[in-house]
């Protein structure tokens, strides 16, 4: 029966992809070869030739396609496997089956838990230790329902932006080193993780991620000597500065009245991940809050090393005469593809065997981060919104097939936004803006203020999204309404220099507090009516206070018993 599930399941995804492919495709030669001018897409190919600029199309590296796609397979298996051992623990669970498919059973290992999370360092007890099952469940259990809904939005939204964005990057770093369309790149990579994903849950997250992170670790640190190596290739320690070569320096000039604005994105960078339910799935899936907490110290170390060669790469490519290379002049950054730096320098600096285990690489990536997000978002919605709003009385075999239907849905939405514009990277850096500015105070204060209440947690909802909003957006073509000091008109657009994001986060968080306090300093010593009390917080509390009389003689009994 699982089998024939699984067989179906894939047909299915591969049907459906097949069908997208050649709906969205001119031809059926545009999903397998690219236009070597990267042409809009898609172009019209006749006679082997794209009609956008006459230039023969680019050959695909069989080789290279070969080894991807067996990579791909090894994956899928993997997923697979880790599916069926999901069912086995789902047989053997006491509770809840659908917490395997979110938290894996609570039964996560710390050396799975180190490849598939970072941070936490501050939320790892607290959510672990009251067996919370999604971000949004403290939410959820203080402030309601309708509030918790408002914070679900902006978080599927930057989920679903995020699966464009990262599909799109693969498809272009596939058309530079296979010469594989990216129609065809994006398709399959969609359709191997939302399948396993569909299958297993986090079992199958969790065990393809030890496979896809540890050949990201060995195959860009394999890249490494051959960049650094290529006679084209100046040695990075001279050409870190201005005044020891004629080259640009790589390292770049911090200036002090550029200080705000570089303070301000490495706090969204290093603080804004905090606030996403992929991390807080690996803290929720660990044994205990020791391990969870644990996973997290050891996974911060790991990351730091897994940087490093993104950084070398980034400063041999800023080090070469791509004058000696194929690609020859201008260099990328001139040509305006400096966000292709890595297949560039893959392709051109590289042989073609090690460029087929750098594209890899940054499949495993890309597999690796959609499945979390698939995930992820499934959770919160089939958990925070469809158990607890539309369906209470939803059987625990339903919510499972809740959870694989939003998966599918997730994945195709996000798949079919990787083939639009530019556009779609802007919005997700707003909505990663959003949830820095709003839903990073919102987990602060409800897992760490205990006084927090829902009219606390509205007025730092709002304050943060209005100053986010009344900032401005140069992306988004949005003109800001505060101009904060140091702000600069650069080629006709506004451009804020103060960190006016944390300034945002840091009123959400002070709002929140103020707020709660003083609402609920004005029911107790009745200098507000209760009428007043539209979202009934304090009567649910004095109610709460009554049916809890007889708390302490129950506490006493149980203590009692433990003892015995």
């Amino acid at each position: 029966m699982i089998l024939c599930l699984i067989f179906g399941v894939g047909i299915l995804t591969l049907f459906v992809c097949l069908c997208l492919c050649v709906y969205l495709s001119r031809s059926f030669y545009c999903v397998f070869y690219v236009c070597p001018h990267q042409c809009d897409w898609p172009p019209d190919l006749i006679g082997g030739e794209c009609v956008l600029c006459n230039q023969a199309r680019m050959a695909v590296d069989i080789p290279g396609l070969v080894a991807v796609v067996a990579f791909y397979v090894v994956i899928l298996a993997i997923g697979i496997w880790a599916s069926r051992k999901s069912k086995k623990e789902e047989k053997k669970c006491d509770g809840s089956k659908s917490e395997v498919t979110i938290v894996g059973g609570r039964n996560i290992n710390v050396l799975v838990g180190v490849f598939t999370m970072t941070g936490g360092l501050f939320f790892a007890k607290p959510m672990r230790s009251k067996r919370y099952v999604t971000m949004l469940d403290p939410f959820q259990h203080h402030y309601g329902n309708s509030f918790t809904t408002a914070l679900l939005f902006p978080a599927l939204i930057s989920d679903i932006l995020w699966v464009a964005c990262i599909l799109a990057a693969l498809g272009g770093t596939m058309s530079v080193i296979l010469g594989l369309s990216s129609t065809f790149s994006i398709i399959l990579s969609a359709a191997v993780s939302i399948t396993y994903t569909f299958l297993g849950g986090l079992y199958s997250v969790a065990y393809t991620d030890i496979i896809q992170l540890s050949f990201i670790f060995f195959s860009l640190w394999l890249c490494i000597p051959f960049l650094v190596l290529n006679p084209a290739s100046t040695d990075i320690t001279h050409t870190a500065f201005l005044n020891q070569s004629n080259n640009d320096p790589w390292m770049g000039e911090l200036k002090l009245e550029d200080a705000g604005r570089w303070a301000d994105e490495m706090l969204l960078l290093a603080l804004g991940g905090l606030a996403y339910q992929a991390l807080h799935q690996r803290i929720l899936s660990a044994a205990s809050s020791t391990r969870a907490q644990v996973t997290c110290f050891a996974a911060a170390g790991v990351v730091f090393i897994m940087g490093i060669p993104s950084v070398v790469i980034g400063a041999v490519a800023a080090s070469t005469d791509w004058n000696q290379t194929a690609y020859g002049l201008p260099p990328p950054y001139e040509r305006g593809e400096a966000g292709k730096i890595l297949p560039l320098a893959l392709q051109y600096l590289t042989p073609s065997w090690v460029s087929v285990l750098g594209i890899g690489s940054v499949a495993a990536a890309v597999m690796s981060s959609m499945d979390s997000v698939l995930l992820s978002s499934a959770s919160m919605f089939t958990q925070n919104i469809y158990k607890t709003t539309l369906r209470t009385q939803a059987s625990e075999r339903e919510l499972q097939w809740v959870i694989r239907a939003s998966v599918l849905l997730v994945g195709l939405a996000g798949t079919g936004l990787a083939f639009a514009d530019d556009s779609v990277f802007a919005f997700w850096l707003v909505s990663g803006d959003l949830i820095y500015c709003m839903i990073l105070p919102q987990l602060i204060c409800v897992l760490h203020f205990h006084r927090a209440n829902s009219y606390g947690a509205i007025s730092g909802y709002v304050v943060g999204l209005l100053l986010r909003v009344l900032s401005g957006e140069p992306l988004l073509r949005i003109p800001p309404v505060i101009f904060f000091p140091g702000w600069r008109e650069e080629d006709g657009v506004i451009r804020q220099y103060f960190p006016f994001r944390t300034l945002a986060m840091l009123a959400s968080l002070l709002c929140i507090p103020t707020v709660s306090c003083l609402v609920e300093l004005g029911f107790s010593h009745r200098l507000l009516p209760h009428s007043w009390d539209v979202l009934r917080v304090f009567g649910e509390k004095v109610e709460s206070e009554s049916e809890e009389k007889p708390a302490p003689q129950e506490k006493q009994n149980s203590i009692h018993n433990t003892h015995l």
